[in-house]
């Protein structure tokens, strides 16, 4: 019984720790990176941490964190682009910001944990959580932004002006280099922290 209360005790407070980090990062240039469109994004660095660290729902618990910052940009418009959303459709908002972050740490965490004990080598384990949660938040955002926006005027706008025609060639085009750069940041950063913290606590 102890050695549980231990447990959940230690659980608890690295969570809160990544917690922090995601709400300093966030109120930083560090956590999201402006640019004319979607803003890039280093908080899928502790959200791929937390889940290695503390597995799926550890990990869901981070991306939630994640995601409420951003939610939170679109409620204050420091996010031009997530402020547009929210004037369209509040409902979709919410699920865009939120949901796919919320899996993205979740999807994560279970990738590691099915790696790790399935055999396969703590290296390469960290490597794949690490370059999984940025695509993952990727893919996953923009599904939501097609499902719930590809068909208003303001997105349309966009693909027309980008000259696309289908909604595949619109993400395509829409996420382009930021994409790539937020999968490689997060790949080399997470995968070194995550596995520098894991030996660390003993895990």
């Amino acid at each position: 019984m102890t050695q549980k209360k231990n447990f959940d005790t230690k659980f608890m407070v690295e969570l809160a720790l990544m917690i922090a980090i995601i709400i300093i990062m966030s109120l930083t240039p560090l956590g999201y990176i402006r640019t004319p469109g979607l803003s890039i994004t280093l908080l899928t660095v502790p959200v791929a941490v937390g889940a290695v660290l503390l597995g799926p729902t550890g990990g869901a618990i981070c991306g939630l964190a994640f995601g409420l910052t951003s939610f939170y940009m679109a409620l204050t418009g420091e996010s031009a682009f997530s402020s547009m959303l929210l004037s369209i459709s509040p409902i979709g908002t919410v699920v865009t910001c939120i949901l796919p972050r919320v899996l993205e740490g979740w999807l994560s965490g279970l990738l590691f944990k099915a790696m790790y004990k399935g055999g396969v080598s703590r290296k390469f384990s960290y490597f794949a959580a690490s370059l999984a949660c940025p695509l993952l938040n990727t893919l996953l955002f923009m599904s939501s932004l097609c499902i719930f926006f590809y068909n208003t005027e303001y997105i349309q706008g966009m693909v027309s002006t980008m000259g696309v025609s289908n909604p595949f060639l619109f993400v395509i085009a829409f996420v382009g280099m930021q994409g790539l750069i937020e999968a490689v940041l997060c790949f080399v950063v997470a995968s070194v922290v995550s596995r520098a913290l894991f030996a660390a606590l003993k895990r």
